[in-house]
């Protein structure tokens, strides 16, 4: 059964190739129905290869298929190979049956537009890349997949390259600066797999992992590394500082935000972090480094999102918040906690961003919450599920982010309590703003009664994923419980285990969760619903922050004012003076002397006689000379 695992990625490219030269002979529900089997025929071969994985002893859970030899240059040899075990099957299984429930949700969505074909087979080509991320065993490979991601992310964001609004200016810069900001991340990336390269002399995961237990790196090089590697997971995981191109990404689709910067593509990082757990447990300083960045971004993010008044944008900005978690629990070593999180996080977060779909798509594009209200009456699939993906993202019990994030935070607690304080300040943030979102656009009286009046519920196509994706972020937290499957022990083959904090610690964490998560509820519920003065006065000493808040801290600013602008004006210099002035000025200048050396030549022979004779008396003048002074 391993062996047909190449049909995992062949699927979506076959997808592919046949919406490409024959889409445009066929209907667009046909279009929408290739893509979405080819990605729903991966979902149904990855069940079943998790199911055969399960059948072995768990120490012989990690089989490598290996297809052919890739490069083979000299002692570098690097082989086109999967990898099977518990964390790449958990990720091909996120990677499909999300993306298949996005597949099916766009059918319907995207039906209007011009593009239609076009669209699904970006779509096609992203889940292609990422199950090549994700199943590759070397570093080489799983590159070839983050590049291939990272081009996909372009193409779907700017995918209507053509429009333009006040918020996201031209949607086809915010394609080009997802791109741009990536490629600083993927610099740290390529020299990190140049630099374990010539350590240990291979890019094989397992073998990179053994080197580092063996400890064949020095302490300085395995943190140099592991840094370098943290700033490709900061440019593809959106941290601080390289956050910045996620918010601007909402100018794609909806169902791509739910896919790409929910789902799958900006948790590669996370992803490749936990892959490479050798090196981080040998590299302290970096781990460090990761957990506080990591901690930090949940907490910036959190306050951002506090009063955004955009939907997609609030939930952008919540993505970020929870990507900080996942690379928190990477940081402090709890890499099943990470894991566990992001594959949760991928159903609630894919779930409110679709049903921040199927609002755009009642409301003909409006998001701002100013707006809505009241659409609980008219929209009661999308008002129920939404209700269910902020429960989960609040952490509220027994909702899954709720065991998910608590396995993070518990692990901050043991390893980083300072770090454990920003985060658990981070929740009770991210239940305030998930509960406004809620409050604000589905409860209350209609702000925008023209709007209201033209309300109506998605079509099923929109809805029923909407109801999948809400049952498995009510029950997908049940898993990591030690009678279902207890996800952090499946992960142990892969990700080893770490020591189990006390019972004692384990309880305050949790009830320490508990009432941050139900506290930030009553605020939200207070401020929005009752209208009690008590929220706004506790807010009061913060009111200065928010300009700082309702601008992301002015960080776009910085970067154009002190990055940008300064690399346009010298790009604009050597473009105009030095391109132009010094270096065409030196081409053409050797072009001139060369010409006018040959006009000076070309005079000499010119057939008279006395020029000739001039030469040759010259000629001998010249080497009687050398041989009377020189010879």
């Amino acid at each position: 059964m391993f062996d047909l695992a190449w049909l995992l990625f062949i699927l979506p490219a076959v997808g592919v190739l046949i919406n490409l030269f024959l889409g445009d002979r066929m209907e667009k529900l046909l279009i929408g129905l290739i893509a979405s089997v080819a990605v729903g025929m991966s979902f149904v071969i990855g069940v079943m290869l998790f199911v055969n994985l399960l059948t072995l002893p768990v120490d012989a859970r990690s089989v490598t298929v290996h297809l052919w030899d890739w490069i083979t240059v000299g002692t570098f040899s690097v082989g086109a190979s999967l990898l099977l075990d518990p964390l790449s099957l958990t990720m091909v299984l996120v990677v499909t049956g999300v993306g298949t429930l996005i597949h099916i949700y766009s059918i319907a969505y995207m039906e209007d537009d011009e593009r239609f074909q076009r669209y699904f087979i970006y779509l096609n080509f992203f889940i292609f890349a990422m199950l090549i991320l994700v199943l590759s065993d070397n570093f080489l490979g799983m590159f070839v997949g983050w590049e291939g991601v990272g081009l996909a992310s372009f193409l779907l964001i700017g995918f209507w390259f053509d429009r333009k609004d006040d918020m996201y200016g031209w949607y086809a810069d915010a394609g080009k600066k997802a791109f741009l900001v990536n490629r600083i991340g993927d610099f740290g990336m390529i020299v990190a797999m140049a630099m374990i390269w010539t350590t240990v002399g291979t890019l094989n995961f397992i073998g990179v992992n053994d080197a580092a237990h063996h400890q064949e790196f020095t302490t300085a090089a395995v943190n140099v590394v592991c840094l370098l590697l943290l700033l490709g997971a900061t440019g593809k995981s959106a941290q601080i500082p390289l956050y910045v191109w996620l918010p601007d990404a909402m100018a794609g689709p909806t169902p791509v935000s739910a896919l790409i910067h929910a789902a799958t593509m900006v948790t590669a990082g996370i992803y490749m972090i936990a892959r490479t757990h050798g090196l981080w447990y040998e590299a302290a300083f970096a781990s460090m480094t990761a957990a506080t960045i990591g901690a930090l971004t949940a907490f910036f993010a959190a306050s951002i999102a506090l009063v955004q008044t955009d939907l997609k944008k609030i939930l952008a900005y919540s993505t970020i918040s929870q990507l900080g978690y996942m690379l928190l629990g990477v940081g402090v070593g709890v890499y099943g906690a990470a894991i566990f999180h992001l594959t949760t996080h991928a159903f609630f977060k894919a779930l409110l961003f679709l049903a921040a779909g199927s609002v755009m798509h009642a409301t003909h594009g409006v998001l701002d919450i100013r707006r809505l209200g009241g659409m609980r009456d008219k929209m009661p699939t999308t008002s129920w599920t939404f209700l269910i993906g902020a429960a989960a993202l609040a952490g509220l019990i027994p909702f899954s982010g709720f065991f998910s994030k608590d396995a993070i935070l518990l692990g901050a607690l043991a390893k980083a309590p300072l770090l454990y304080i920003i985060g658990l300040a981070a929740a009770l943030m991210t239940a305030f703003y998930s509960f406004r979102m809620f409050f604000v656009t589905f409860m209350g009286k209609p702000r925008d009664r023209e709007l209201y009046d033209h309300l109506h519920e998605s079509p099923p196509l929109m809805t029923v994923p909407l109801w999948i994706l809400a049952g498995l972020a009510i029950i997908a937290g049940v898993i990591n419980l030690p009678f279902v499957l207890s996800m952090e022990k499946f992960l142990e083959p892969a990700l080893g285990a770490h020591d189990a904090p006390s019972l004692t610690l384990e309880m305050l964490a949790l009830l320490l969760s508990l009432v941050v998560g139900l506290f930030g509820i009553v605020m939200a519920y207070s401020r929005y619903r009752t209208q009690e003065n008590w929220v706004t006065r506790m807010a009061a000493p913060f009111k200065p922050l928010e300009p700082w808040l309702q601008n992301a801290y002015y960080v776009d600013e910085f970067y154009m004012r002190f990055i940008v602008n300064p690399l346009r004006r010298a790009a604009t210099w050597m473009a105009d003076v030095f391109d132009k002035k010094i270096i065409d000025g030196l081409v053409n200048g050797i072009g001139s002397v060369t010409m006018d050396l040959g006009g000076w030549t070309r005079s000499l022979q010119n057939g008279r006689i006395p020029t000739y004779a001039l030469s040759l008396f010259i000629g001998v003048v010249a080497v009687v000379i050398y041989f009377i002074f020189i010879g």
